[in-house]
């Protein structure tokens, strides 16, 4: 019987510090009936990463490096990634130890099952799916409320928008059916990727399933990199316009 193949895609930018243990947690987590393939995608740091990943690449057939010249943002770092994807299940892997590898197995079994093509991990629910805005922990509280307080209005912007209920969105655990890739073609450059992703699946009719999720947020000072006076324009934009784009020419 064939294995179903997980496509992991993972941008890489200046995470020296965490790089290697999430690359260490992500190989060697198996789910039972999956072969996997890991996608890096390093846009040419400015500390070690590039180092860390190609040592980390060479030799292994189950994982591909993309070395990008320059760094382009998030967005195309993934985007890039998407292009080398051979699996029939993508989820998108960040670098920095907010998320558990143990959830992968939970996250891609309803599309296994054929239930859905599209699931998000929510980090606002708990895993007796008890809702909580408050994700953002940082020392400087803030900081944290000012960052909690905007993923709530920009949350609920969207499922007014789209005429949803969804929790989190802008998780970084999207996992999605390979096939939804040939149907969409994506613009974003930077985090407004986030929000492409899911504004085009659900277009296409397809509602993402959430399920509970682990999370350990990192601040600023952490090597966050989301910056909302640069950022948050761009989400409004790519919320607004795929909205109003023609099924037919997303």
């Amino acid at each position: 019987m064939k294995k179903t193949r997980l496509s992991i895609v993972m941008p890489v930018y200046n995470e020296g510090a965490t790089v290697l243990e999430t690359l260490q947690n992500v190989y060697k987590h198996q789910v039972p009936g999956v072969e996997k393939e890991l996608i890096i995608v390093e846009s040419n740091s400015d500390d070690n990463s590039r180092d860390v990943v190609s040592k980390f690449a060479k030799g292994k057939k189950d994982v591909k490096l993309v070395l990008e010249d320059k760094p382009r943002g998030k967005g195309t770092a993934v985007r890039s990634g998407f292009k080398q994807v051979t699996g029939d299940i993508v989820i998108i892997q960040d670098a920095d130890m907010e998320y558990d590898v143990k959830d992968y197995d939970k996250l891609i079994k309803p599309i296994m099952e054929g239930k859905t093509k599209f699931v998000l991990g929510s980090r606002h629910m708990d895993h007796n799916e008890n809702y909580s805005w408050a994700i953002r922990k940082f020392e400087d509280k803030n900081y944290a409320l000012f960052m909690n307080l905007g993923g709530v209005f920009f949350h609920n912007f969207f499922n007014l928008v789209y005429g949803t209920h969804l929790t989190d969105p802008t998780t970084m655990y999207k996992v999605f059916s390979a096939d939804l890739l040939k149907k969409v073609h994506f613009h974003g450059k930077f985090f407004e990727l986030d929000w492409e992703i899911v504004c085009k699946f659900i277009r296409l009719g397809h509602i993402p399933l959430e399920l509970p999720i682990s999370y350990e947020s990192r601040s600023l000072a952490e090597g966050k990199k989301v910056r909302v006076w640069r950022d948050a324009p761009k989400y409004m934009k790519m919320i607004l316009d795929v909205r109003f784009t023609p099924v037919n020419k997303l």
